[in-house]
């Protein structure tokens, strides 16, 4: 398959609204997916770590991807989140998901069992070859105890046509810059950490895959726009308004602060699954204040 890039721009990951009930809250999450849309933003991510995806049962996984692509409606591109640590299973998965409203695969380096550089290298060519979509790797040791190195990764975009992209969140900027140095004109990489997105495209990355966003589309939609554009007189400003959000909806991890900023601005019920939890009052009471003083600017 030819690479098929349309992954630019800002990709929104998207997060699941539950009712206290813990059961997934469908009309919230059809008011957030028009809201990041009219907002301006340029894909959709789907089943993502910030969905909250480990915590579902495969059918409740099934139906939150069958009503997102019927809320999206064709009119975004849709990136599903397809990974694991057993290649078998995410090839047997692939080989069983209708991709009718789909436009690829995002899909995470094994986590847990830590295999090595020729072990990703398999897997990812496992994937790649049963996908009837593209596939964007996503490499992001910080959760899977597993780093892709720039080697790997460049290996994977000569040797597998249908590999277009990599979301690169390791924040390791000498090995990002050394993909990007050396990778094929048809292979992008995309920013995997909000607060790097900036120098990220500087550097010559094509876009984020947000998790601000969905709290901030507007605003990550414009700045990226901006960057990629070339126009940092307008991008700065933008980028260091939403810094302290950025760093801030991190501090007690993904996706608790942006939750918790999502129901301030009365978009969701802070809700997650265990083993999750809601972010500490003093962090709320934070995110508040920065999101009032957000506002207000």
């Amino acid at each position: 398959m030819a690479k098929n890039n349309s992954f630019s721009g800002t990709g929104v990951a998207l997060i699941t609204p539950f009712r206290k009930q813990e059961t997934i809250d469908f009309s919230k999450l059809d008011e957030l997916i028009d809201h990041v849309i009219s907002s301006g933003v340029d894909y959709i991510v789907a089943l993502g770590t910030t969905s909250e995806a480990a915590t579902m049962s495969q059918s409740e996984r099934t139906a939150l991807l069958q009503f997102i692509v019927e809320s999206v409606n064709n009119r975004l591109p849709i990136l599903l989140g397809m990974g694991g640590n057993n290649t078998r299973a995410v090839t047997d998965a692939i080989s069983q998901t209708n991709f009718d409203g789909i436009s690829g695969i995002l899909s995470v380096t094994p986590y847990y069992n830590k295999p090595q550089q020729r072990g990703l290298i398999q897997h990812f060519k496992s994937i790649a070859d049963v996908s009837p979509v593209p596939v964007v790797l996503y490499n992001v040791p910080g959760r899977t105890s597993c780093n892709m190195t720039a080697e790997t990764t460049l290996q994977l975009a000569e040797e597998c046509p249908n590999i277009i992209a990599i979301k690169e969140a390791s924040g390791n900027l000498p090995q990002v810059m050394e993909i990007l140095r050396c990778k094929p004109a048809n292979f992008n990489v995309i920013s995997g950490d909000d607060s790097l997105t900036l120098p990220m495209i500087a550097l010559g990355a094509v876009g984020v895959i947000s998790v601000i966003a969905n709290a901030y589309p507007k605003e990550m939609a414009d700045m990226v726009h901006f960057a990629l554009k070339g126009d940092l007189k307008k991008a700065l400003p933008i980028h260091y308004k939403l810094l302290p959000l950025m760093n801030a909806i991190f501090e007690e991890g993904n996706p608790g602060g942006i939750k918790a900023l999502l129901e301030i601005q009365n978009r969701l019920t802070n809700q997650l699954r265990s083993p999750l939890s809601k972010v500490s009052k003093t962090l709320y009471n934070k995110l508040r204040e920065l999101d009032s003083v957000f506002q207000n600017q």
